[in-house]
């Protein structure tokens, strides 16, 4: 699933035959702490895993942080 423009608290939920990754996806900026709060007590099953990607200008690969 994909959300563009989303104003929810996950951009990108992927959903695999052994895991799950939810994926919030920033063009700037970390996330502040309110929201960073909100994704670790989002509930979600053990076999999930949380992440950030943060991307910048004319850099190629993303900056990766999990929650």
């Amino acid at each position: 699933m994909r959300s563009a423009a989303s104003h929810g608290i996950w951009d990108i939920i992927a959903i695999g035959l052994k895991d799950i990754v939810l994926c919030q996806v920033k063009t700037r900026d970390w996330p502040g702490t309110a929201n960073d709060d909100a994704r670790k007590l989002f509930p979600a099953p053990p076999n999930a895993c949380k992440v950030i990607h943060r991307s910048r200008t004319r850099q190629r690969k993303p900056k990766i942080r999990g929650i």
